[in-house]
């Protein structure tokens, strides 16, 4: 472990410096699209009790805090409502905000600061905990361009209809706006079909539509740096077999599934599968036509293409197929456990907790003082130090995300300043555990620790194992043949359950 002190820059004249508020971005998981902000001057008089507009998802902003009688604009639990210069409106962004954002951040990344005081410009606030400080751009296609090499060559004639949809006007259009993303493919799929009536019968349209929808999902739900190896791969089916059951072995809306067979529905429920949360859209390229022909030369699309075509054969089987497709695709696998899997734990991806690190603490938001200087602590980690006047010394939690373990770095960045007592609990996280993996696993010294839902435990946990044509992560080694397990007890990428009620 480092404990490190920042560095002062950009800030003439000042003893102290802290880093200035970084650009965050409007989030709310599977919330609605608006995110209300309030005139200041309302707020301090009545709360957040009338809007004056709203924001969209995806917007990004940089935030400050509003002082009013000498104190930042809060809740009565002291939540700041914060004011905020626009970088992004996610609703108006065009190919162009794309390094608009990143330039934003990289300035306010150098910068340092006396405070996180707001200019006498800024006039309305808006909820703190709805921000959250994303570095992902904007994420939006190239121009169709003429097509750099010949056409990769078909695999049937669902994979036909999915690439010429990839390919097609309707799909380009689709991802012209970046807010609502989600609904855009879902009309496109429609134009796309109802243009093509008489070219591929009703029936190879709908489900290579279906199959679109689970391929996206499986990519994006996968590991994507995992590219063309055999895990990755296997993983890639176990997401693809989760849908399939959820739409055919026990269809329920509360899962999206609206009639037998429907893997579209259950595949971009964002409840289910969280790629497909409003957010998420406008930054991994979830519903961007990544099969398009004249981007095969570009490395990025070059990879997706190819995990796509490695995947797409055994996909296409377990939707489509028999009982016997899924015993050859899962060889030893029961057929009772393969048809009740509807659940996966992705342990790297849940939630961070730290045993051995008793006084870390997340705050949603908090003001943190210093005489009259005050500043803006928001949906990052802090190590809470010794009380004095209200408040808790504390400095920066860092967490950095290796492959096998979590790096932790304590940063003083804000000596001398108090964070609001009010927001320190110091509760110990439930269910934490090494890797987010059971008890009786050999991991040596464990290198993170994660949370564990409560359905883990209630099913069967499965270690399966496919027999696939490795490729590499960059996709682009000699295929050699190899079987490969994913799951079972002590698996600390993903773990397959069976059963779950």
């Amino acid at each position: 472990m480092k404990r490190l002190l920042l560095a002062l820059a950009g800030a003439p004249g000042l003893a102290l410096a802290i880093p200035a508020t970084p650009v965050m971005t409007l989030y709310q998981f599977n919330g609605p699209l608006d995110i209300p902000y309030y005139d200041a001057d309302a707020f301090l008089r009545n709360g957040p009790a009338s809007p004056a507009g709203t924001l969209s998802q995806g917007s990004s902003v940089i935030p400050c805090l509003v002082l009013k009688n000498g104190q930042p604009l809060a809740d009565a639990s002291g939540t700041p409502y914060v004011g905020f210069k626009l970088v992004v409106d996610s609703r108006t962004a065009t190919p162009a905000s794309v390094e608009t954002f990143k330039q934003a951040v990289a300035e306010r990344k150098a910068l340092a600061v006396a405070n996180h005081h707001c200019d006498g410009s800024v006039r309305h606030v808006i909820d703190v905990r709805k921000l959250y400080p994303m570095e992902k751009a904007p994420f939006f296609d190239p121009p169709p361009a003429p097509a750099r090499r010949p056409a990769r060559p078909d695999q049937g004639e669902l994979d036909r209809i999915v690439k010429a949809f990839h390919d097609s006007p309707p799909c380009e259009s689709a991802n012209g706006d970046l807010t609502g993303r989600r609904s855009a493919l879902a009309r496109a799929w429609d134009q796309f079909s109802r243009a093509n009536p008489g070219h591929w019968p009703a029936r190879a349209l709908e489900q290579a539509r279906h199959l679109d929808y689970v391929m996206r999902t499986a990519l994006f739900e996968g590991h994507l740096e995992r590219g063309c190896n055999a895990y990755g791969a296997c993983e890639r089916n176990i997401i693809a077999l989760s849908i399939r059951n959820r739409g055919k072995e026990g269809c329920t809306l509360g899962q999206g599934c609206g009639g037998p067979g429907d893997f579209e529905g259950v595949a971009s429920k964002p409840s289910q599968y969280n790629i497909w949360d409003e957010y998420l859209t406008q930054v991994t390229g979830l519903t961007a036509c990544f099969l398009r022909q004249d981007l095969s030369h570009a490395e990025r699309y070059a990879k997706l293409q190819a995990m796509y075509e490695q995947s797409l054969p055994d996909v296409q089987r377990i939707l489509f197929g028999d009982d016997a497709d899924l015993r050859e695709i899962f060889p030893g696998a029961a057929l009772t456990d393969l048809k009740s899997l509807k659940h996966y734990y992705h342990a790297p991806a849940m939630g961070k907790c730290f045993p051995g690190h008793e006084r870390a603490e997340y705050i949603s938001g908090a003001v943190a003082r210093k005489g009259r200087d005050f500043a803006l602590i928001a949906n990052t980690r802090i190590q809470v130090e010794e009380r004095a006047d209200g408040g808790y010394f504390f400095q920066d939690f860092i967490v950095t995300q290796k492959d096998d373990r979590d790096e932790i770095t304590i940063v003083d960045n804000y000596p001398g300043f108090l964070i609001d007592a009010r927001k320190i609990d110091l509760k110990p996280a439930a269910r934490c555990v090494p890797y987010g993996i059971p008890a009786g696993c050999e991991s040596g010294e464990p290198g993170r620790y994660r949370t564990t839902p409560a359905w883990l435990n209630s099913g069967k946990s499965l270690e399966l194992r496919c027999h696939l044509k490795d490729r590499g992560e960059n996709c682009q080694a000699p295929a050699v043949d190899q079987t490969v397990g994913v799951g079972g007890r002590c698996d600390t990428q993903m773990r397959p359950v069976a059963g779950v009620k």
